[in-house]
């Protein structure tokens, strides 16, 4: 379990299960640009966003 933070769209901070997030976001945010909602945390989930996510699980 790697917890990380994250800014959601309004530069927020949240900690997350960085596996459990990923694994989320490839269900259900595979493809295109979404927003997903963690917690009222909102963010815009697009190519970037899970290039990012990527970057951090390599770090």
């Amino acid at each position: 379990m790697k917890k990380v933070l994250i800014k959601d769209d309004k530069g927020k901070e949240i900690e997350v299960d960085l596996l459990k997030f990923i694994n989320h976001i490839n269900k259900f945010h595979k493809t295109g640009t979404t927003i997903h909602d963690e917690n009222g945390h909102y963010f815009t989930v697009n190519d970037n966003f899970r290039k990012r996510l990527k970057e951090m699980l390599e770090i």
